[in-house]
């Protein structure tokens, strides 16, 4: 369907501008006649069509192809996960107001801060407007509404409590872009420590020492072992530094592919890292932290628990927690408790199987899973700093060692030199 930038006067005298859907012009008009709009110029909008429309996706550059299909398979943006989570927020706040769906979806419309928000939002409110759900015209937008939130849209609108769902759903929002942050800064410096040094030592290797043992070259005195070593190494990496590049780049497009495409690759990666030295105890207690917080606010919000596990199998992000939590659905499917499988799966700490059990027998098993989640986010922020604590010294070190040969070996024949 077209898209079509306006210019209108509200009834107010207020000059509005923004767009509208329409198949011509004069629909356009009409809808926007039903705002109480009186339109001063419409055009049809420079990009034409909808995304999903041919022939204007056929216009489209190679890289915006790309750009638009890697859209699609990723997760949803660091960008747009606070548009959502904002947006969340003061949806469920107006709702518990008593505004209607529709004005509020206007409010929306009105202060959205940019042309794509806004075009998503209108399309969600003629949507409504047109007798859909509001969950079903989420799910008209996968990229921006994962189906975690249309789930629990759906699962408010059914019970009459959206706007508790929504300002519950803006806590899990807000929760997770924390937890995502946080283990995101711990794991930033170590990288930037390890590329920082790969860069120093590359470029040591390549035009520094070269043209130091050159000159101990020179003398015509034989060097000592460490630096006919030093030399070696120098020779290799100032005739083949491009090849490491490359190798480093083939190899994380080779783990990048092989997580995406193999699930039997996925599952030995996944579980390599959870296996990790320090790293691992991080991403495990990471993505416990998530399984919970996740289910605990799908069951409170009144999805039914075998839906609430496969939404929470895609969330936790990681195969071989995924893999359990399938175990888990499937067990409860053929009528067992939820405590047992989780034990028996293996992967999960002992803590929290009984600690889940307990919210069992007392009933109050989603308070239960959101207490293991607050427990696991306040262990994450330990488990971060003691890893850093941990990964500095030992880079440091390494680091030095690195250094320290090179200028041992350039000193040592300096150093014979000046016996004779």
């Amino acid at each position: 369907m077209p898209i079509f930038q306006y210019k209108a006067i509200a009834p107010g005298g207020e000059v509005r501008t923004g767009v509208v859907d329409a198949d011509t012009p004069r629909d356009a008009r009409a809808k926007l006649r039903k705002e109480s709009l009186l339109v001063s110029s419409i055009r049809e909008a420079a990009s034409g069509r909808r995304k999903s429309g041919g022939s204007a996706a056929n216009k489209r550059s190679l890289f915006a192809r790309i750009k638009h299909a890697r859209a699609q398979r990723s997760s949803t943006s660091s960008r747009d996960l606070d548009l959502v989570t904002g947006v969340t927020r003061q949806l469920g706040t107006m709702l518990g107001s008593g505004i209607p769906m529709t004005e509020a979806l206007r409010a929306l419309i009105e202060q959205a801060e940019d042309r794509r928000s806004e075009t998503i939002f209108r399309e969600i409110r003629e949507q409504v407007n047109q007798g859909l759900s509001f969950a079903d015209a989420l799910g008209q937008h996968p990229g921006l509404f994962s189906d975690l939130y249309v789930n629990m849209v759906r699962a408010g609108e059914a019970a009459g409590n959206l706007d508790v769902v929504l300002t519950r759903l803006a806590d899990y929002l807000q929760s997770a872009r924390a937890l995502r942050r946080k283990v995101v800064s711990a794991l930033t410096y170590p990288m930037m420590m390890i590329g920082l040094g790969l860069l120093v030592v590359t470029a040591l290797m390549t035009w520094v020492v070269p043209k130091i043992t050159t000159m101990l070259e020179d003398t015509g005195q034989a060097l000592p072992a460490p630096t006919q070593v030093l030399v070696a190494i120098s020779d290799i990496f100032k005739d083949y530094w491009w090849l490491m590049f490359l190798a480093l780049a083939l190899g994380s497009f080779a783990f990048e592919r092989i997580h995406k495409s193999s699930e039997r690759g996925r599952i030995f990666i996944d579980r390599a890292l959870l296996k990790m030295p320090v790293v691992g105890d991080v991403l495990l207690k990471q993505s416990v932290a998530r399984f919970t917080r996740t289910l605990s606010t799908l069951l409170q919000s009144g999805v039914p628990a075998v839906q609430s596990l496969e939404i929470t199998a895609t969330v936790v992000q990681n195969s071989v927690i995924s893999g359990a939590t399938d175990h888990i659905r499937e067990r409860i499917i053929e009528g067992t408790d939820f405590a047992t499988p989780l034990k028996a799966t293996g992967v999960f700490p002992s803590v929290v199987g009984y600690m889940v059990a307990v919210g069992e027998q007392s009933g109050e098993i989603e308070q239960m899973l959101d207490r293991i989640a607050s427990a696991y986010d306040e262990e994450i922020e330990i488990a971060t700093d003691r890893m850093t604590s941990v990964l500095e010294p030992i880079l440091i070190i390494a680091l030095a060692v690195v250094v320290g040969f090179i200028v041992v070996s350039i000193v040592l024949p300096i150093l014979q030199v000046g016996q004779f």
